[in-house]
């Protein structure tokens, strides 16, 4: 074999040799490499009856459900509404005033947030900051007896009584009768020890067809407080089941002055002992 013939071979097997290892090493190159992340999928809000079977369940259920659906959608009229009113019914009152806040940047005319504000702060106690919100709300729906009741409400927590009564007087020739307006009066009579005034209010508010439970209870107890037992009794019976009624009854016998059967029912509220 001529020289020539024996450096072509040669050159010949070291490529034969290299191929296999190169390509063995691209492998393991290729295979070091980090996998695409997939492509993101996009989030959809969830249908109607979707939604209207989650607001069937408890708020916790409720709040996180809706939180989900407000951030798919920012500008979603509903979802940050519905959030902000199931962390206010949970008791979550910052947080649900600040939900209904982050509504209102995205969407500054959101009639329902503005009063969903004004809710939050009348129930953390801090009604001064929900008036704005509520007033707008008033001028903006002139024939909405809402935002007048929590006005109302709002202005006697601020310690305005002439406004708070000019209020509900509106909200009452805007809905004749309404429950929840004559409830709030109530509350604002009772709280000022006035239980004699609260009571046509309540029994008013009682018997309109839209009352709550709420409203039947708070009738129960400025009447037991007010010495009607008799009749406390009958709507607590019909209201609650037999454990609540007795404590409920415990509970004005004490504030009456009567046995209770039970010391530890005198530090406790009339709303602990109906659940909320």
């Amino acid at each position: 074999m001529s020289r020539t013939t024996a450096s072509v071979a040669t050159i010949a097997l070291l490529a034969l040799i290299a191929t296999p290892a190169l390509a063995q090493n691209r492998g393991r190159q290729a295979a070091e490499q980090p996998a695409a992340a997939p492509a993101p999928v996009a989030r959809t809000p969830a249908s109607a009856e979707v939604r209207a079977a989650y607001e069937r369940t408890d708020p916790l259920m409720r709040s996180t459900f809706w939180a989900g659906e407000a951030e798919i959608n920012p500008a979603d009229p509903v979802a940050g509404v519905k959030a902000a009113q199931a962390l206010r019914e949970m008791g979550q009152y910052d947080q649900s005033v600040d939900m209904a806040q982050r509504v209102l940047l995205v969407q500054p005319a959101n009639y329902e947030a503005m009063l969903e504000i004004g809710r939050g702060h009348i129930a953390r106690g801090q009604a001064f900051y929900g008036i704005e919100a509520l007033e707008q709300a008033a001028n903006l729906r002139r024939d909405d007896w809402r935002p007048w009741s929590l006005l109302g409400a709002a202005y006697e927590q601020v310690r305005r009584g002439d406004d708070a009564r000019a209020a509900w007087a509106h909200a009452l020739t805007l809905s004749p009768d309404n429950p929840d307006v004559l409830a709030n009066m109530a509350v604002a009579a009772m709280s000022k020890g006035d239980n004699a005034a609260a009571e046509p209010l309540l029994r008013t508010a009682a018997a309109q067809p839209g009352a709550s439970l709420r409203i039947k209870l708070n009738l129960a107890m400025v009447l037991g407080l007010n010495g009607k037992m008799g009749e406390a009794e009958q709507i607590l019976r019909r209201a609650l089941p037999p454990e609540q009624a007795d404590q409920n009854l415990a509970w004005l016998r004490a504030r009456n002055g009567g046995p209770s059967g039970d010391p530890s029912l005198n530090a406790r509220t009339w709303t602990s002992l109906q659940g909320g």
